[in-house]
């Protein structure tokens, strides 16, 4: 029986928590649909497996996966990021027609929206957990910690539902008939916590060298510091924060010195991270998204780095940059970008800098970076529409772009985050100001900068802006600007913007060429038709009956 099992099994990429390698114990994954339940419950080797395959959750719901956004960056949705194309299509004028005519959202068409396969994922889990009581015999110590893995990823996908549905269906079993009314939001809130509650309980700190990456109580901690500011639970995502730092003094997570090397996994810093594989496993197409052309790979540079999210930068010294002698006409002088704190040289390929050994023109007729006024050619494929490319997240070290998939790991969840989550969580608590002030600014001197000691409103402010360049491009703004309720405020009425570098004049560029706007009702993500059609007890949300 053993060998049939193998004959159904899928090869995928390792993930880990804090692993320093791709892990053995994620080389298959059984194919359910050519499985008999019992069969897999066969053996202890094919239950895990089959455990396993429900990680790659975490890369589908992450930067390089297609779930979060029809496989598109949430940042075009914001003013950080700029989609080149006004064709539709996705990574192109889909995204540029959401922020510009949102009107198109409907309960029938949108993007954000992963109702459906959310549903199959938490189904999925379902069946797994209800074929474990039935048919496994492997004993309840390791059914438990079967349990809390599968428990933990369940509320994973489900809080990738609730931070679009302010309540959604619930369900711990299998459905029956397809027929269920949808819980409030705060009972959504609630299951999530307890199944959270439950993988907290039962899983371990670290594993052994045989399962090193599987999700520890570390990062189940972890998680909760994000979910319950999202839940607006407070001292939860406060206390989840304080639990990581203890972890901290025992030598298991920590900040890494060098910002550049925050992101890119197997480090202390990386508490939950899903490895790919270039070869022989899944690997995505990152590179080949948002490559600049001169990289070999003519398709790439979809979307660039705006000059907004450029100049929410500080200067090296933690200063406000003056860009105003640039904001009209032309300016002969090259922005002196070099005196910008080291996230933006790590995040953003810029004028002047060195990529891939190349120093980049990001220029009209640039060899290395070219710039193409937008709406100019049906795509931009290449090309930037604001004289930036993106940087991070991309592969530096990939130079076969055209002949090789990326590999390079996702990292879901990293401490500079935890350590922001109990900043803003302490905040909202009302704590003494050097509560909130102390972990963000740990996260500042990282890179050097000097801390920052306003406090009140001023300091949340300054807080935003230090959580959108820190975590910048790793999906969170959107989502974070939406649970802050500030996207009607910030994300109305205006344009971004770039440069147009020409004969060495800069040039300050509208990229959108009409007002972005943002409706009230996007703040909820509807049902989808199908689903109001099929389920005769659900009721769409009020913001979009």
């Amino acid at each position: 029986m053993k060998k049939s099992i193998i004959k159904n099994i899928l090869s995928i990429a390792a993930l880990g928590t804090i692993a320093t390698s791709c892990n053995s114990w994620l080389d298959g994954v059984p194919n359910k649909s050519s499985v008999l339940e019992e069969t897999v419950w066969e053996t202890e080797e094919s239950a895990e497996s089959y455990l396993n395959g429900f990680y790659t959750y975490i890369d589908k719901y992450g930067q390089f996966g297609g779930n979060q956004y029809s496989g598109a960056l949430t940042e075009s949705l914001t003013d950080a990021f700029k989609y080149g194309s006004s064709t539709l299509g996705y990574r192109a004028g889909h995204e540029n027609q959401y922020v510009m005519m949102p009107e198109v959202i409907t309960v029938g068409s949108n993007h954000l929206s992963l109702w459906g396969t959310a549903y199959t994922n938490i189904r999925r889990i379902n069946q797994y957990l209800r074929d474990m009581e039935r048919y496994s015999t492997y004993g309840e110590e390791k059914e438990t910690v079967w349990k809390a893995q599968a428990l933990f990823l369940r509320a994973l996908v489900y809080f990738n539902l609730a931070k679009r549905h302010p309540g959604v269906i619930i369900y711990d079993d299998l459905p029956t008939d397809g027929q269920k009314a949808r819980s409030t939001e705060e009972e959504t809130w609630d299951f999530i916590e307890a199944d959270l509650e439950y993988a907290a309980a039962h899983l371990p700190k670290t594993w052994n060298s045989a399962n090193e990456g599987r999700i520890t109580y570390g990062a189940v901690k972890a998680f909760q510091s994000r979910v319950f500011l999202y839940a607006k639970r407070w001292q939860k995502a406060y206390d989840a924060a304080v639990e990581v730092e203890k972890l901290e003094q025992e030598g298991i997570y920590g900040l890494v010195n060098d910002y550049t090397q925050a992101w890119k996994g197997s480090n202390k810093e990386a508490i939950l991270q899903f490895f790919y594989r270039s070869l022989n496993g899944p690997s995505h197409n990152f590179d080949k998204n948002y490559v600049p052309a001169c990289d070999g790979y003519e398709y790439g540079a979809t979307g660039t780095p705006t000059q907004e999210m450029v100049e929410c930068y500080e200067t090296k010294t933690g200063e406000k940059f003056d860009w105003e002698p640039w904001h009209s006409g032309s300016n002969t002088t090259r922005p002196p970008y070099e005196e910008l704190e080291p996230r933006f040289a790590a995040s953003v390929i810029y004028p002047g800098s060195v990529w891939k050994g190349r120093t980049m023109d990001c220029s009209v007729d640039g060899v290395n970076g070219t710039y193409m006024d937008y709406d100019s050619k049906d795509y931009s494929w290449g090309q930037t529409t604001t004289g930036y490319f993106l940087k991070k997240l991309l592969d530096e070290n990939l130079i076969d772009v055209q002949g090789t998939a990326s590999s390079q790991t996702w990292v879901d969840i990293r401490y500079a985050e935890v350590l922001l989550n109990k900043a803003e969580a302490a905040y909202m608590l009302g704590k003494e100001a050097s509560e909130y002030q102390a972990p963000m600014n740990r996260v500042r001197a990282r890179v050097g900068l000097p801390a920052k000691t306003s406090t009140g409103e001023e300091w949340f402010a300054d807080y935003r802006n230090e959580r959108k360049v820190e975590l910048a491009y790793e999906g969170h703004l959107y989502w974070d600007m939406v649970r802050w309720r500030r996207c009607h405020i910030e994300y109305n009425n205006y344009r971004c913007h770039g440069f147009k570098i020409e004969g060495g004049n800069y040039t300050y560029v509208d990229v959108d060429h009409a007002d972005r706007r943002f409706l009230e009702r996007q703040y909820v993500v509807p049902i989808p038709a199908d689903e109001m059609r099929n389920n005769s007890l659900i009721e769409q949300y009020p913001e979009w009956k």
